[in-house]
């Protein structure tokens, strides 16, 4: 009897040290959530999702008891999707106070964005980047260019090789192109940039057209620059100069019949295409600037940022610009045509806005962006795509972020409904989680109440 009686006791002490073993804890529980997978636009109903140092560590189909966790956000009839990435963004300049750059910051992880890639670097934003990956300041994860390499700040192949091997000693993380570039000096940039290991990516110099551009492994080209000018036949013998704004002037002279050829050139040489098409549709578009200005994200920037788009959108667009909406209708039908060529036949689309360009507020104008998007004929899942997996691989960082998956980051953005239905719930958040540290939509809410008001007096 007493063998029997120890016999009972010991299993039931066993039983315990596994139950012990299997006790699960971290800094935060999301409990009865949906997930979103977003490689196959599937979802996993009723996880839960436990993070610890800000690292996924389970995803678990079974429930999980709320006491062994600091903190438990109940997810139930809820959406998570990984943090979107803005890839055509701008951080402030060094001039701009530490609390508006703060700002803009949080505008971004206010709307789900929770990595962007900096379009126009300088050298207080590699501090500022080394800040946000230790916590220091709240913000997005951040990718930043180098300063502009134009035609005014890089006119010799000599000058081109120093500031290339400058900028990668000095630690961005990609070279920014701008216009005004001569071939010669392109070419000397390229094959620095190849030696040194750095990628560039950015606009098309006139003078260096698409197809050199492309086959030169631009990583990405942005605002689908000097596609346009690509479709012109060489037999119309325009001055490449007088192309307008990213090729309008020449939207009568393009033979669209030669989209493939640039596509099937895009995908040879892995050349990512960053739309920015909201910019085209908003500030370079017949809409007035009071209509823009009446929208409720405007409160969020400066009054006197504000009064300078204002201006520059009369004269991109005004009634003594040139502007000539039957013309604009077919250069917009043929942007939308490229842009779905490119997502259906080309290496890939990533989401980027060009924040805070004209009428682009940081953050908010991701919505314009899949709008156009929506316009081109990309689907939900494509453009869900374009902000989350395909950041990861083009940076080449899918063991980082860019899904829900364990060991992953815990940068995620938590919705009321299912964006794969309707992208509208991009914009109904229940939350972010950044760093593993979890952003609720009241906490969200109070501090965008802070930015307009600190807007309003600038």
């Amino acid at each position: 009897m007493k063998k029997t009686a120890l016999l009972l006791v010991m299993i039931a002490l066993s039983a315990c040290n596994r139950a012990q073993e299997k006790t699960i804890t971290g800094d935060l529980l999301l409990s009865d959530v949906n997930v979103i997978d977003v490689r196959e636009g599937t979802i996993m109903a009723h996880q839960h999702i436990v993070i610890d140092s800000g690292i996924i560590r389970h995803i678990l189909s079974e429930e999980q008891h709320p006491g062994n966790f600091n903190e438990h956000i109940n997810g139930s009839g809820k959406f998570v999707l990984p943090g979107l990435a803005e890839m055509h963004a701008h951080i402030p300049p060094p001039s701009t106070s530490q609390e508006r750059l703060e700002e803009t910051l949080f505008l971004y992880l206010s709307n789900g964005i929770t990595t962007i890639r900096g379009m126009l670097g300088a050298p207080n934003h590699l501090e500022l980047r080394e800040q946000v990956k230790k916590g220091e300041i709240l913000g997005p994860r951040i990718f930043t260019s180098s300063p502009s390499l134009n035609g005014n700040s890089v006119t010799s192949e000599e000058e081109a090789i120093i500031k290339v091997t400058a900028y990668q000693k000095d630690g961005y993380d990609f070279l920014k192109i701008h216009p005004g570039i001569q071939r010669n000096v392109f070419d000397a940039l390229v094959k620095t940039a190849n030696e040194v290991g750095i990628t560039f990516a950015g606009h098309v110099p006139v003078d260096v057209g698409i197809r050199h551009a492309l086959e030169s492994n631009f990583s990405s080209i942005d605002h689908i620059d000097g596609y346009l000018e690509g479709l012109v036949p060489t037999s119309e013998n325009v001055d490449p100069t007088a192309n307008g704004f990213f090729g309008y002037n020449f939207t009568p002279l393009a033979d669209v019949s030669l989209i493939d050829e640039l596509v099937v050139l895009s995908k040879e040489h892995k050349v990512w295409i960053v739309p920015t098409q909201s910019l085209f549709e908003r500030w370079f578009a017949p809409i007035s600037a009071e209509t823009l200005l009446a929208q409720p994200e405007m409160k969020y920037m400066p009054v006197s940022t504000l009064e300078n788009w204002k201006k520059i959108k009369l004269n991109s667009t005004g009634p003594d610009s040139g502007f000539d909406e039957a013309q604009w209708e077919d250069f917009i039908a043929i942007r939308r045509q490229l842009l779905k060529a490119l997502q259906d036949g080309g290496q890939g689309i990533l989401l980027g806005s060009d924040a805070p360009q004209l009428f682009n507020v940081p953050g908010f104008s991701i919505h314009h962006e899949i709008e156009g998007m929506v316009k081109a004929g990309m689907t939900p899942l494509e453009i869900i795509q374009s902000g989350t997996i395909n950041p990861a691989q083009f940076f080449g960082l899918e063991h980082e972020f860019g899904e829900v998956k364990e060991g992953l980051a815990a940068d995620l953005v938590v919705l009321e409904s299912n964006p794969l239905d309707n992208l509208s719930a991009l914009k109904d958040i229940s939350g972010v989680i950044r760093q593993g540290k979890w952003l609720s939509q009241e906490m969200i809410a109070l501090k965008l109440e802070k930015i307009a008001e600190s807007a309003s007096k600038n």
